[in-house]
């Protein structure tokens, strides 16, 4: 993880701003760049003068956008239906057909609001933008409520590392801990779905009746 900060720092310390945009970009995607170290080391740069903090911003949550175009799309490729269809396979364990339609109910009424809070949850700020792809969320309101999300999370953590100058690094220490707490329950949710999904299945093959037996009539007709 340090060769992948020290990386980031590098970028932007070679390209400024567009390097801020297209790391929040990546992040977006690869959750494991953290934002927590990029967004604060702009900010400290900012006020050392090297990037303007308003530029930073800028290229940040349309840097945010950008990546989360990436994963919308990526939704919409996979469609509900397909989706819905490979819930069904026996070998796929992630969900259930049952989980994915409640996961699907559940967007159609929050999405808005899943969307735009989602933006300022690490790791849940990448996934989002799929169920808004799978479940047709207008891409004009995925884009509003993506920059609006992005935008305050983006503007407070530049702002944090703009304040604290060469103490930004207290900003990835503090909010470390909660990212991995987000990305262990995240797993765990994952696997108890796959334990939930096979036991199901196991349940529903036990249940199931035995196929009717046709007996044969005995050879010969009654003498």
């Amino acid at each position: 993880m340090d060769s992948v900060v020290e990386a980031a720092i590098r970028l932007i310390e070679s390209i400024g701003e567009v390097g801020v945009g297209l790391l929040i970009a990546l992040e977006t995607v690869l959750p494991p760049i953290p934002s927590e170290v990029v967004l604060p080391f702009a900010g400290f740069a900012a006020a050392q003068g090297v990037i303007n903090p308003w530029l930073a911003w800028l290229a940040a949550t349309l840097g945010a956008l950008a990546g989360a175009y990436l994963l919308y799309g990526l939704g919409v490729l996979l469609s509900y239906e397909r989706l819905h269809d490979l819930a069904g396979r026996p070998w796929f364990l992630l969900f259930s057909q049952r989980d994915l339609e409640r996961g699907h109910r559940l967007f159609l009424e929050h999405g808005e609001v899943l969307v735009l809070v989602g933006r300022c949850v690490p790791l849940i700020r990448s996934i989002v933008s799929v169920p808004a792809g799978l479940t047709g969320m207008p891409l004009w309101r995925f884009t509003l409520l993506t920059v609006a999300g992005s935008g305050v999370w983006n503007g407070l953590f530049i702002y944090l590392g703009y304040r604290l100058q060469e103490n930004y690094t207290a900003v990835e220490r503090y909010a470390a801990p909660i990212s991995r707490a987000v990305v262990a329950m995240a797993l765990l949710a994952l696997v108890w779905l796959a334990v939930r999904g096979v036991r199901q299945r196991r349940r529903g093959e036990d249940a199931a009746p035995a196929p009717e037996q046709t007996t044969s009539p005995p050879e010969g007709g009654p003498g």
